[in-house]
Order: C-alpha cells, then sequence, then structure tokens
C-alpha cells in the first residue's frame, strides 16, 4: 500500500490523481489540501478518509473542522498546513499540484523529510530549480514529472544514458488560436480562450495554453529537470496533442512518447514509478489516425512564447518575473480587466523593469513575485 499526500486535490491534477487512487486498490489518501473548496474537500474526505486535511485561511479550517467532526481527521491551515500536509509522517510521495509560487516551501519541506515529488507545480523550477534539483540529490528522492510533456520526456529516457540526449523535443498543441496573426487576437474574449481543442484542464493553464506561456513554463521547466540548456530544446507544434513530447539523441535518433490526450496516465505512471499499470480509457487506433503534421511555433504572434526563452537566457530572478507577470496578467484577463493582448505586454514590462539577482533565496523569489505585483497594479 502507497501512502499518497496531495497538495490541490481539488483541482483538476488532484481530481484526476483521487480517480487514479479508485481505480487501483492499493493507494492510500493520507493527506490532502486544498484552497477554498471546502465542499468537494469534505466530499473528498469522507471517501478517502485522510488523517489530515489543510485548506488555506482558518476561516475556511473552522468551517471544515464543523463540518467533518464526526470523522478522525485533524483540520490544519495557512501555509503551516501545507508544509504539514507534505511531511505528514505516513506520505511515502506527495503530488504537488497547486497552483503559484506558494508550492515552492512545502515541496522543500517535503523533500527535506524525505519524501518523493510527484511535480504538478510549474512554479517550483521556472523559479527555484536552481535550490530543488541540488536538493533532490543531497536527500535522496525521486522528482517525478507530472506533466504530460515533462512524463514523456522521463518515460522516452527510461534506460538511456542521459549524457547522450542532444535535443529534447518539446510538443504543444498551438491552442485555440493556432494559425492566427496579432490582428486577429485583438478581440479575444474570455470564453474564446478557454475553449482549448484538446485538453480540459484548469482556466489558468488553459489561458497559458492559447498565449503559449504555458510552453515557456514547460521549457523552464525541463532545463532543470533533464539538465539540459534551454538552446537545445525545441518547441514543435504538434496539433492533435498525439506526440506528448521526443528526444533526440546525439546520433540522430528520436524517441516519442505517444498517447491519448489524458492527465491520469502522467499521474499514474508518476506515482507507480517504475511500474506500468493498466489504465482503463481510449487507445490510440492507428487505422483511424490518418496523420500526424507538425509546425514551427509561431513566436511573433504568441510573443510570450519568446519571452520564456529571453528569461531563462537571463537566468536568476528573471524567470520568477515572467512567471508572476503572467500570473496576474491571467488573473486580470479571466476578471476582464485587460485585453488578451495585454498579457505578453504585461509579461515583458514587468521583466524590462527588473533587476536581474544572481542566485535568489526563497526569501527573494517570493519578493520578486510581491514587487513584481505591485509594478503591475501601479500600471494597469
Amino acid at each position: 500500500m502507497k501512502k499518497i499526500g496531495i497538495l490541490g486535490s481539488t483541482g483538476s491534477i488532484g481530481t484526476q490523481t483521487l480517480d487514479v487512487a479508485r481505480n487501483n486498490g492499493d493507494l492510500q489518501i493520507v493527506s490532502l489540501a486544498a484552497g477554498s473548496n471546502i465542499k468537494k474537500l469534505e466530499e473528498q474526505i469522507r471517501e478517502f478518509r485522510p488523517k489530515l486535511a489543510a485548506v488555506w485561511s482558518e476561516e475556511k479550517a473552522k468551517e471544515l473542522r464543523t463540518a467533518v467532526q464526526d470523522l478522525d481527521v485533524r483540520i490544519v491551515s495557512g501555509m503551516e498546513g501545507l508544509i504539514e500536509v507534505c511531511t505528514c509522517e505516513e506520505a511515502e510521495i506527495v503530488v504537488t499540484a497547486i497552483v503559484g509560487m506558494i508550492g515552492i516551501l512545502p515541496t522543500i519541506e517535503a523533500m527535506k523529510a524525505g519524501k518523493d515529488i510527484a511535480l504538478a507545480n510549474k512554479e517550483t523550477l521556472v523559479t527555484a530549480g536552481h535550490m530543488i534539483i541540488p536538493l533532490a540529490k543531497r536527500m535522496g528522492v525521486n522528482i517525478l514529472p507530472v506533466d504530460s510533456e515533462h512524463s514523456a520526456i522521463f518515460q522516452c529516457l527510461q534506460g538511456e544514458n542521459r549524457k547522450q540526449l542532444g535535443k529534447i523535443l518539446l510538443t504543444a498543441s498551438g491552442g485555440p488560436f493556432r494559425g492566427k496573426k496579432r490582428e486577429d487576437l485583438a478581440n479575444i474574449q474570455v470564453e474564446d480562450a478557454l475553449r482549448h481543442p484538446n485538453w480540459a484542464m484548469g482556466p489558468k493553464i488553459t489561458i497559458d495554453s492559447s498565449t503559449l506561456v504555458n510552453k515557456g513554463l514547460e521549457m523552464m521547466e525541463a532545463k532543470w529537470l533533464f539538465g539540459i540548456e534551454p538552446k537545445d530544446i525545441q518547441i514543435v507544434v504538434q496539433p492533435k496533442s498525439i506526440i506528448h513530447s521526443m528526444v533526440e539523441f546525439v546520433d540522430g535518433a528520436v524517441i516519442a512518447q505517444l498517447g491519448t490526450p489524458d492527465m491520469k496516465l502522467p499521474i499514474q505512471y508518476a506515482l507507480y514509478y517504475p511500474e506500468r499499470r493498466f489504465l482503463p480509457g481510449e487507445r490510440l487506433d492507428f487505422g483511424i489516425l490518418s496523420e500526424i503534421t507538425f509546425e514551427k511555433p509561431d513566436m511573433d504572434t504568441f510573443r510570450g512564447l519568446q519571452l520564456a526563452f529571453d528569461a531563462a537566457a537571463a537566468g536568476g530572478s528573471m524567470p520568477t518575473v515572467y512567471n508572476a507577470a503572467n500570473e496576474r496578467a491571467v488573473s486580470k484577463f479571466l476578471n476582464r480587466k485587460i485585453a488578451y493582448l495585454e498579457i505578453p505586454e504585461i509579461i515583458e514590462a514587468s521583466m524590462e523593469a527588473h533587476q536581474v539577482m544572481a542566485d535568489p533565496t526563497v526569501e527573494q523569489i517570493l519578493e520578486t513575485e510581491q514587487s513584481v505585483y505591485e509594478f503591475i497594479e501601479s500600471r494597469w
């Protein structure tokens, strides 16, 4: 029986992780954490019976304590609560599916406590990869990627010598606006950007997929996960999301991982690695699949992707600026306070205003995040 903690249990990845647990009889959920959806969290507690659960606000925690007072579960709150969920003694592996830089400290503390990490929180590596990867090596813990693209790369590298890796081919669907030019995006509304052609995801990551910022963040993650420079990471648009990513070796051989667009596959692979388990669901039918096409990304129209490479090249605290600026810009767009094309404009202005710190601490990362938010609020 493998014992699991989940950070972000009511979101898209968290709920699909629980689906995987339902389909397998040997995964025990020992701790859960959510933001504010205590109704769904209560349902999860009643079904999976963890001993510990956390929500962000103490007020919500009080509500939840009352709702589950008939159960043997302890309810905690705040950053201390998130850390407790990630470090509880019973947990062997922690799924970090929470959105935002709020996930950095709990992830660090989980690794210090010897927990393996099933990583779905992009910000952890984008902003703090220079600390996270050395810490994982020092503590002897595994970081197992949950993103479909990084899981694909991870699977392609099994049994291979990573020193012979030549290039990563990171695939993108192109999002709902593939093929459009900048002038076509001037009047894009929230509803338009939330219509992803292939994947069912949370609103923030869906917007990021439409701007290709998500691919920029994944490029920065791949740099740390696989020890490869951004110049050796090529973004390839593959509209059907059949190839989830590829690796090219020094001899020119290319290995790809293919499958239907189903996040439960990379989740289950991370939880059971190196074992593979049966996963119910649709399979690829190569008799029906007539073709797989490829395109280059349009970095002029989708400026956010080029800015990601610029941020990675600058290094230090600049990826934090990129991530924080995008996070706040997407929030403003979802709340209909800015236009769609202002998202990359806000990112670029924030990057131009920042003085890079070469090797930021966690405190400096969080301070940078806050200063970016303040800069944006002063201008938009």
